[in-house]
Parts: structure tokens; sequence; C-alpha cells
């Protein structure tokens, strides 16, 4: 009999970070081999089931941090560590990480967007030899909304930063958003670059557009696409624009193709 690639399998939790009021972040037990910008089908028996992020790993965990937004979502933030939570996957592709070594990197990332890139960004920073270097825009709501402060701290440390409030002011952060801040990457100064771009369709879709504006070529773009994925495997076409299953052949993909497929 073949597996039922469909079938979520129960994990338990091993730790739960109150990143917001909205936004819890899972350590998961689990020893699934995972690469950069994958995700998992989250589920709850008879309640639902999600595409989830991955936004840290390590040896036998991941870290999924969720965002609560209905039911699905509400009923896992009731969940205490020892409680069990249902998965499957990993899918999807991943960032090109080999492809970013020893190269100059500039990752731009809005709100949420921060958790998909963040496990990139922790590698890095646990691997600062294997970069030339790292360039980080992340941008957030308000005060309330910013994720994975001790993360943001420690990045100081080893990239170039530049964090930025929509409209907040406080201490260490800009204040507009991302898309104002691109100008002051100094892109002509690299030799050899990759830019990664994750948020809001809208923002993904203007920073690209910005970059451009700055010299970027359209093959050294990547975003990412938080998608609602049904069945993760290309088999309901949920998550199809056009002719392309995010599932399957992203969530990452290269700008000269992710162009067309931005709503």
């Amino acid at each position: 009999m073949s597996e039922n690639i469909m079938l979520p399998v129960p994990h338990k939790i091993i730790d739960i970070i109150h990143e917001t009021e909205n936004e819890y972040t899972f350590r998961i037990e689990t020893n699934a081999k995972v690469k950069h910008g994958q995700f998992f089908q989250v589920s709850l028996p008879k309640i639902g089931e999600g595409p989830i992020s991955v936004s840290s790993m390590g040896d036998n965990w991941v870290e999924l941090t969720i965002r609560k937004v209905g039911k699905l979502t509400n009923e896992i933030f009731n969940l205490k560590p020892g409680d069990k939570i249902f998965m499957r996957g990993p899918y999807g592709n991943s960032f090109p990480v080999d492809d970013f070594k020893g190269k100059d990197l500039v990752v731009i990332a809005g709100g949420t967007g921060v958790s998909p890139v963040r496990s990139l960004l922790k590698y890095f920073y646990e691997h600062p030899d294997e970069i030339h270097s790292l360039h980080f825009i992340a941008g957030f709501k308000d005060e309330k909304s910013i994720l994975f402060k001790e993360d943001l701290n420690n990045f100081r440390s080893r990239f170039n930063t530049i964090y930025t409030l929509d409209k907040d002011k406080i201490e260490g952060f800009e204040v507009g958003l991302v898309t104002e801040h691109i100008k002051k990457i100094p892109f002509d100064s690299f030799e050899n670059y990759n830019v990664v771009i994750v948020g809001p369709p809208v923002m993904m879709h203007f920073a690209a557009l910005e970059c451009l504006k700055n010299g970027v070529a359209e093959d050294k773009i990547w975003l990412s696409f938080e998608r609602k994925m049904s069945c993760g495997v290309g088999k309901c076409g949920h998550c199809k624009i056009n002719e392309t299953y995010v599932c399957l052949e992203g969530p990452v993909f290269n700008y000269t193709k992710a162009k067309n497929l931005l709503d």
C-alpha cells in the first residue's frame, strides 16, 4: 500500500513564543528535512488546514510563526507546549542559498513577510563567512506588530539593517514604507548580488519596481508568494495563477517569472 501524502501527522509542540498579540511562533518537534523558504500544511482535526511558512529550523524541530486570522488559527492559539498539532510537508521549492553564497545579498521584507526569510537570515548570521555582505530592510505597520525582536537586534550586529515602521517613530526604527528606503542600498558598489523580496503582493510589486529603478536586473530578484495553498501537491488548483501551480513551482520565484504572477 502506497503512503498517503495527503495524510497529516501529529507532532508535539515544544514551545510557544508570543511575538505579538496576534502572532505566535510554535516550535514543533519533527525530523523532516526542511529547506529555507518551504512551508507546511498545518491542521487540527475537524477544524481545518492552512499553509504556514517555516520561520526557523534546527535539530529535530521547526518553528512556524502563525498569525491569528480565523477559525483554524484561533484554535491553534489555544494549544500549549506538549499538545499535538497536525502537519504534512514540507512543500514547495526554496531560496537558492548556494547561489547566494560568497555574494552580496539584499533582503527586503514587509510585515509577516519577515517570517519566510527569517531562517535564511539566521543561516547567514550563523555563517557570516559564507556571505560577502547582507543588507536587510524590514518594515512593520507599527510598534505593536514588530516580529522577532531578539533576532532583529542580533542582525544589527552583522548585517547592514534598516528597520522601518509605517508611521510610528521609535528608537532604532525609521519611518515610512520599505520601498522608500531601497534607494539607500549601494547597488552600484556590488559586483555580484541577489535581492530577495517577501511581503504582501502590493509591497512586492512596488519594491521590485523600486529595485529595477535603482539598476537591479530582473534575474537578480527573487520573490516568495504567501498564497493560500490547499492541497500543497498540485492537485486542487487552489493556488494556481494562470498556468502556474505556486505550491509546486514556488513559493519562491525569480522575478523574470514572478512579474507575470503578481496579482
